[in-house]
């Protein structure tokens, strides 16, 4: 399953992006270091279902056409400057994201958190910096421990028998850094790693993280936010958010007062909704932010990150080809999220390993025609996997 990791100083909003995108039980407050440990849960990214498209009727997996495919979600303790040093929860918290294939990072675009967490007045902050030192934490993080290893790596080096690739990539194996990961940087980089000293491989380090663990910045609270600063934050190619507002959102919707599907650009209020003048004006408001930003941004940052960083597509699996259903008569009962490139013997493999052993064949349930095993799978495609084995 994919895993996202919610990353940022203290008292950005994360607890509350969190809670938001998968409606866990975690604690909120207006102070430093809320999230001691970090909060595990699951999250959705959002596609349309193929049953609207196809005319297909019975599908029980969507709503409305919507499809939502799950993944792993994080939200690990608060950053702080120094942090790879050891600073406030920081070596806890670069830990963490070992387990995250992208990393969502939440910024107060309000400014009014300082760098360390600490409530300052709105705007006296400036969320621009917030953005750099993740990827300096983060950079410096990797370069330590690289560093502890360095000696010994280039010491082995000398031997014919030995790349020092290999040894870079057993050091950092634990983040998913491979030999090809790490030859590739050094080639785009033009550098020569048996010549060089640790203190000059800042760049290399950054480098492996952009490739392995791809970052998206989310400006949230931007309900409060300046109009003018917001718009430049979105510009910088990050996501502009108010993780209150979908958390409040989603509540509404569970209570049963607006009829909100995650990532919609508006909601409507229910006819029978018995609310207050006050929860009426409240969701007045709500509806004018939406209609200013598209949305709230929180599952659109969800779906970018999956779909955009990560380069995944949703396939769906079935046992019928002619009826999209599987053995039990279930409309296209399976969503699965692979790498952009994928063919129909990975998603045979993905579906069960002895299936993917045993796979004879694939049939592309849209034209009912076979197709290879070594086929691209496209966004959407619906495939009947042959297998020799069930």
């Amino acid at each position: 399953m994919i895993t996202l990791a919610l990353a940022g100083k203290p008292n950005c909003g994360k607890s509350t992006f969190f809670k938001a995108a998968t409606m866990a039980q975690v604690e909120i407050a207006n102070y430093p270091f809320t999230t001691i440990d970090a909060n595990h849960g699951v999250a959705y990214v959002r596609t349309t279902c193929p049953c609207k498209e196809l005319g297909i009727e019975g599908c029980t997996q969507c709503q409305d056409g919507v499809r939502f495919v799950p993944i792993a979600f994080i939200d690990v303790a608060g950053l702080v400057p120094d942090a790879h040093k050891g600073r406030g929860l920081g070596n806890q918290f670069l830990d963490n994201l070992r387990q995250a294939d992208a990393i969502l990072h939440v910024v107060d675009a309000s400014g009014a958190t300082d760098e360390e967490g600490n409530p300052v007045d709105p705007g006296s902050h400036d969320p621009r910096e917030d953005i750099k030192f993740l990827g300096v934490e983060m950079t410096m993080w990797v370069h330590g421990i690289l560093a502890k290893h360095w000696p010994r790596i280039q010491r082995q080096a000398q031997s014919k028998n030995y790349d020092i690739h290999d040894g870079v990539a057993d050091v950092l194996a634990g983040l998913g850094i491979t030999y090809e990961d790490s030859l590739h940087a050094a080639t785009e980089l033009g550098i020569d790693l048996q010549r060089s000293e640790i203190k000059d491989l800042v760049p290399f380090c950054e480098l492996l993280l952009a490739k392995n663990k791809p970052v998206l910045f989310v400006a949230n609270k931007m309900d409060t936010a300046d109009k003018a600063l917001l718009a430049e934050l979105a510009e910088m190619d990050g996501v502009v958010s108010s993780a209150a507002a979908e958390l409040a959102l989603r509540m509404a919707a569970d209570g049963g007062f607006i009829h909100y599907i995650p990532g919609d650009p508006s909601f409507t209020i229910n006819e029978d909704a018995n609310l207050s003048a006050q929860q009426r004006a409240g969701l007045e408001h709500l509806a004018a932010l939406m209609a200013e930003h598209g949305g709230t941004g929180v599952q659109q940052a969800i779906d970018r990150t999956v779909f955009e960083l990560l380069d995944q597509i949703v396939v769906y699996p079935v046992e019928d080809e002619r009826h999209f259903t599987d053995k039990q008569g279930r409309v296209l009962p399976d969503a699965f999220l692979m790498p952009k490139g994928s063919t129909p013997k990975d998603l045979a493999f993905r579906v069960h390993t002895d299936i993917g052993e045993g796979f004879l064949y694939a049939v592309d349930a849209r034209t009912d025609m076979r197709i290879k095993e070594s086929t691209e799978l496209k966004h959407g495609d619906i495939i009947k996997i042959v297998s020799a084995k069930k």
